[in-house]
Order: structure tokens, then sequence, then C-alpha cells
């Protein structure tokens, strides 16, 4: 779609004529397809995966995705090529094949192209007239369009290219109501049925509830929000009249850390990614973690839970990642469990465990070490010796202090180490004991030989001394560093205020440049429109005049 120089798809409800019932609308203004592409889109079994940037094209990813929201599907398709302008209609439809027994499946199409010389719209007899005359019969039966106008007209609102597609006869869930929830929320498109209840505490049970997480197996709005994890300026995704605002979820983490892996199959290095990964914002009160896994810029894998936690190690643990390395299953809801799978799946197990083991104080939880000996830096797989205890009760006028943005892959690493003041977070006033203190020296330490690298363990602030005996000079200063570090937290929690408030501003000036872009769309759409209507007007005069002469 964006490959094909769309600049906009609009997802919306419409109405099947023939009965009344609703459907689901996809249009957009892409390149279009002409005939020879069509059959190729609805033909199974074919694909054309030249690009190593697409994700898919002409494979069963349409088929499948279509007959899964409906029974029928009609394609209505406008493409220029070499000064040929060709409009195309198909229909795969399930219901025309079981009431007509069909063995095979028959996809009937019809094909038309405009006449410059005559300034008229011709039937293409690409295999004869008889098949033609076959293919508009069963489309007039069997789609919602009743008559060959009616068929053309659909093609009023394409524009010069573009394709626009009509999903019917939808599916019911058991019950009895139509899968697609059209009428709970005008602006969105929800799934109906029974939804997954969230079993938290109770005082967290509605943010846990209205996370993306948890959302975006119901809302077409939230999941599209999260489908790219990179959308052109140009490019709009318009659901029910409204544009959908792109959400990059590694701008909603915390203590953000930035890994590279590069996976190696026999020997050879098979590619790279840089994972993003830290505490979700909303941590520890929602019960949420998980990889997020692009592949060629598209979701595949959301929240993948690759740990099964107990005692709440990796509860909060959220990861971003583009793994261009693997394949996608044909539906583009999983990958190929290939061994480079498996392996990325062990890799992102141990990311989530030793992020949670170094930095889960940070969200009020602390770790005791098992054992006194140092982590070592090239430690087998699996994480270190320490066992999660209950969560430190922090005082809420405190927040985490630290939350930088995440760079997007291919960028400057970084390494946001938390600071002391971070791992030091405890109830105002009270010392912070030789346990929470240890907890924060092993930060950072322990990578894998796959990884990038990471830099020396830099200076700590003033308060943390990283020896093992404590001598009563540094026991009777700790209490002034606290309140020095205080200070400074008050400081940052000021700028992250500011900040805050002038992000919200950038998003309203984001949210009016595309609403005056979508106007702009319907304003080319009416100017077109006024184009057309001239230029129907101008040979009908011309035909006046060729009948008086």
């Amino acid at each position: 779609m964006i490959q094909n120089g769309a600049t906009f798809v609009i997802v919306d409800k419409t109405t099947n004529p023939r009965d009344g019932n609703p459907a689901l609308l996809i249009q957009d203004d892409g390149g279009g397809m002409g005939p020879e592409a069509m059959r190729s889109c609805m033909s199974f079994g074919f694909s054309n995966k030249k690009s190593k940037s697409a994700i898919g094209q002409y494979g069963n990813g349409f088929k499948t995705s279509s007959m899964r929201l409906g029974a029928d599907v009609i394609v209505f398709s406008r493409h220029l090529d070499n000064g040929k302008f060709t409009q195309s209609t198909g229909l795969l439809s399930y219901t025309f094949l079981r009431q007509t027994g069909h063995d095979r499946i028959v996809v009937p199409m019809v094909d038309y192209e405009f006449n410059t010389s005559s300034n008229t719209l011709e039937p293409l007899h690409r295999y004869g007239k008889k098949h033609f005359t076959s293919n508009l019969s069963i489309l007039l039966r069997w789609s919602p369009y009743s008559t060959e106008q009616e068929l053309l007209e659909q093609f009023d609102d394409i524009g010069y290219r573009g394709t626009k597609v009509v999903i019917y006869n939808l599916w019911f869930s058991d019950n009895g109501n139509v899968e697609l929830d059209f009428d709970s929320d005008p602006e969105d498109i929800r799934m109906n049925g029974d939804i997954k209840e969230v079993i938290t505490h109770p005082f967290w049970k509605t943010i846990n509830e209205q996370h993306i997480a948890n959302q975006f197996r119901n809302s077409l709005r939230v999941y599209l929000s999260i489908l790219y994890l990179r959308i052109p300026e140009n490019f709009n995704i318009i659901l029910r009249g409204k544009v959908i605002e792109h959400h990059n979820i590694a701008n909603d983490l915390k203590f953000p850390e930035f890994i590279l892996y590069r996976p190696h199959s026999g020997g050879l290095m098979e590619g790279t990614c840089v994972t993003t990964i830290g505490f979700i914002k909303e941590a520890p009160q929602v019960n949420i973690h998980g990889f997020n896994v692009y592949h060629r810029n598209r979701l595949i894998l959301p929240f993948w839970q690759v740990v099964n936690y107990s005692r709440n190690r990796g509860r909060g643990v959220v990861g971003v990642l583009e793994a261009n390395f693997i394949e996608p299953t044909h539906d583009k809801q999983d990958f190929e469990r290939t061994s480079l799978f498996l392996k990325l799946e062990g890799r992102l197990k141990e990311m989530t465990l030793e992020y949670w083991d170094y930095h889960c104080q940070l969200i009020g939880y602390y770790a005791k070490e098992k054992s006194q000996k140092a982590v070592s830096m090239h430690s087998s797989y699996g994480s270190p010796h320490i066992t999660v205890e209950k969560p430190i009760v922090l005082n809420q006028s405190s927040p985490a202090l630290c939350n930088i943005n995440a760079t997007p892959p291919g960028g400057a690493f970084q390494h946001p180490a938390a600071t002391a003041s971070h791992c030091l977070a405890g109830t105002p006033g009270e010392p912070i004991t030789d346990s929470q203190s240890r907890s924060c020296l092993g930060a950072h330490m322990k990578r894998t030989e796959h990884d990038h690298p990471e830099e020396p363990e830099k200076k700590r602030h003033a308060g943390v001394k990283a020896m093992a005996t404590k001598t009563h000079d540094e026991e009777t200063q700790k209490p002034v560093d606290i309140f020095a570090n205080h200070s400074k937290d008050q400081e940052t929690m000021t700028l992250m205020q500011k900040n805050k408030k002038l992000h919200a501003e950038c998003l309203e000036y984001e949210k009016r440049e595309k609403e005056l872009t979508l106007k702009m769309i319907q304003l080319q759409n009416e100017l077109k429109e006024v184009h057309d209507e001239q230029a129907r007007l101008l040979a009908e005069l011309q035909h006046l005049d060729a009948i008086k002469e």
C-alpha cells in the first residue's frame, strides 16, 4: 500500500445495498492494479515478494484475512500504465462457491479500458466476449450490486488511481451478533464477544483494562496505531472519518536500554536487530510484559510473552524490535518456527530476566543476592542467582525520575544506566539498607557474546560506595547525600513536567496537521469531481455539436 504510492487508506462501515446489512470498506489512493495484477491478487497461491522492504504482495494474506472477516469480498481497482487507463472488478465469494456446488475456486473478474479517442469506457474482452459476459452475470448475481451501472459507479470516488475493497456477509459470533461491532464507538470498529478479564489488584483494574496491551485485541483503532513501526509523514490511516494517531511503544518505556543482537547460524551472521527494552511507564501497576516484534516495519507479534514469570520476576518489562532475519507466516500473525526464531526467543527471555534482576528496584521491588560473588561478564545462558522479594513501598510523590525517549533502530546507542538516586528509592527519612545499596552495584554488567559490548561502569553518584565494608564516616555521610539527591530529583521533576507540557503542545500541533491533511485530501477529491463533471459536460457539448453538424 505505502510502497505503491498511497497517501491514505480509509477503513469504514458501509452498507450492502442488496440486503441493507453492514459491510466493511477499505480504500486507498495507491497505484491500483491492472488486469493481470488483479488476477494475481485474487488468485490463491500466487506470490510476487520481490522487494526486501515489502511485507507481502499478492500472496495468501489478502484472501485469508478478508475471508476471516466475511464470507464474500469484492475488489475494485483503477490503474494507469504507459498511457493505458484500466479499471478491474473481481469477486471472491464463499457464498457463491458453496451454493453453486463448485469443487474448485472460481474468481470472476471483468476489466474495462478507457478509449481516449472516443472518451468512453469499453469492456476488455481478454478471453473473449462470452467469457466477459459470463463473469459479469456472476458478479451481478452474487455481489452487492445488481446492475453493471451500479458496479461502474463504485469507481466514482476512487479517483484516477486506487483500490476499493468491500467485505460483506460478515461473520457472526456465538452470541448471534456480527463479529465486528460498529455501534459501540462511532470512531472505532471493535470486536464483539466476551472480553478477557484482567486479573489484578482492584485499585489497578481500570488502568490495566484500558492499557494498549489489553485493548489492541478488541479495538481496531488501537491496533492500527501500533501496526507500523514507522509511518511516512504524507501517509494517513483514516478510520471512520478520523485519522489514526501513530503510537510508538518504545516511547512508553522508562529506564530504556538498547541491545544489539546478532544471530548466527552455521558460523555465519544471519542479521542484526536492536532491541529497545525497559519498564512500561505504568509499571508496576500494570500486569503487562512482552516484546513487540516487527518485520519490515509491520507488527507481527504484539506483546509477545517470552517468560512465564513467578513472584513478579519480569513484570512490566516490555521491548520493541524489528526482526527482518526471520520470516512471518502467511497471515502475518506469527513467525515460522525456524532455528533462528527459537534462538531469538531464547535471547529475549534472557534479556527480560536480566533486565528485571538489575532494575526491578526502580519500580519498587528489590532483589536479594544468594551469593556475594561478583556476576561474571561472560556468564552462561540464563540469569544471575537472584531471588525477587516483596516490593518496597515507595512514596507516591516520588515517581520514577528517568524517562529517556528511545532512539529508533539504527540511531546512536545510548546506555541510560540508573543513577544511585534511582536505585535508592525508598521511604523518605529512612536509612538505606546494605542490601539495597549492594543491589545497584551489579547493574549493566552481564551481556552475552551476541550483544553489543557495554561500556565500563561509570562513576556512581555520591551516596553509593562500592565497598563491602563501610566506615563510620560513610554511614554518617549517607543522609546528607540523600537530601542532596532529593533536591536534584525535585529539579528533575520540574524539568520533566515542562517537557511533558511541551510534548503535549507538539502532539496538539501534529493532530491539527493531520486534520488539515485530511481536509486537503477531501478538497482534492472534491476538485477532482468538479474536473470530472467538467470533462463530462465538455464531452456532451462536443457530442451535441457533432449532432448539429
